[in-house]
């Protein structure tokens, strides 16, 4: 059975990737507008139109959510999803036109392939135009495409991570998740919290356990900044406030604490976004304890599809 956040009615998901440049962006389109929150704990964000979700600021809804690697190059991604949006007349109106509100989150995967190939507007064009309510694909694909996990021992010792997506239905109350799985630390199943995913041992068969060597190394674990950020949407056909939602954001970070070890570092930006279609009541607290199930299952299957086949050589270019 296939499960992703595209199960909640009206949300589309669209992916671009440049798979020789190992980057790329993933679209989440709800064109009615989704009232949204979000909740950034990570200490390396990288954003856009995040500051208009406070609740005490006007906008109320978003059109889509870009996330994408490319650092902050590939904050470029979310103008080509806004001029996508701007042809079709989606947005808020200001009279003249509509202006689409679109934020957008961005992981580091600069050293993973060809740093200079990063999301730009085409590519987030592109993944706005592919955005349709049957997009189930995970792993390597969109924002995606270049991630990694484990990253305590450099490159050599990484596994890939991905894109995943999950949903969890009960009676009419939908919620679904999507999240690019790029953690500093190891993936580990939520209910055994064995590592599923990580930092690789010297022999490559076994696990390092990225959490038992950072509590040896007191000195700290040098440069670890550049390669990071779990970034996720959780989405409801729930009736939220702007509030609301960034409650639910925030309760969904639960499921990176449970699923990434160590989590929310200074090395990452750990970013999840809520969206609320307002389609039908329900209690802010069920929905944000289905966002966390969602969420934990959709990067344990990011993790999965991604390392279904051996990982794509790392490029190593010249700086």
């Amino acid at each position: 059975m296939k499960r992703g956040i595209v199960d909640v009615p009206g949300i589309k998901v669209g992916h671009a990737s440049d798979f020789q440049g190992q980057t790329g962006c993933t679209v989440v389109i709800y064109e009615e507008g989704a009232v949204a929150g979000v909740d950034i704990r990570g200490g390396a964000p990288g954003s856009r139109e995040t500051a208009l979700l406070d609740p005490v600021n006007m906008i109320e809804k978003v059109h889509s959510i870009v996330l994408a690697g490319g650092s902050a190059f590939g904050l470029d991604a979310a103008s080509g999803v806004m001029k996508y949006l701007e042809e079709r007349q989606v947005g808020f109106d200001v009279g003249v036109t509509k202006v689409p509100i679109v934020p957008c989150s961005v992981l580091f995967d600069l050293a993973i392939g060809d740093y200079r190939a990063r999301p730009d507007q085409a590519m987030g064009y592109l993944a706005a135009e592919e955005a349709n309510q049957d997009e189930y694909r995970q792993g390597l694909i969109g924002a995606g495409t270049g991630a990694t996990v484990g990253k305590i021992l450099g490159n050599d010792r990484v596994m890939r991570g991905g894109i995943g997506t999950w949903s969890i239905q009960v009676g009419e109350l939908i919620v679904g998740a999507i999240v690019a799985v790029n953690a500093f630390g190891d993936i580990v199943n939520p209910g055994t919290q064995e590592i599923i995913a990580g930092a690789k041992a010297e022999d490559g068969k076994r696990f390092a356990n990225t959490w038992e060597i950072m509590k040896k190394a007191i000195g700290g674990v040098g440069n670890a900044f550049a390669q990071n950020t779990t970034i996720g949407i959780v989405a409801t056909n729930a009736i939220l406030t702007k509030a609301q939602a960034k409650k639910v954001a925030s309760m969904a970070h639960n499921a990176y604490a449970k699923t990434i070890r160590p989590v929310h570092t200074q090395y990452d930006g750990d970013t999840i976004y809520a969206m609320a279609t307002g389609q039908i009541k329900s209690d802010v607290n069920i929905i944000g304890m289905l966002a966390i199930e969602a969420m934990e299952q959709a990067i344990v299957e990011g993790v999965k599809a991604g390392n279904e086949r051996d990982m794509p050589q790392i490029i190593k270019k010249e700086r």
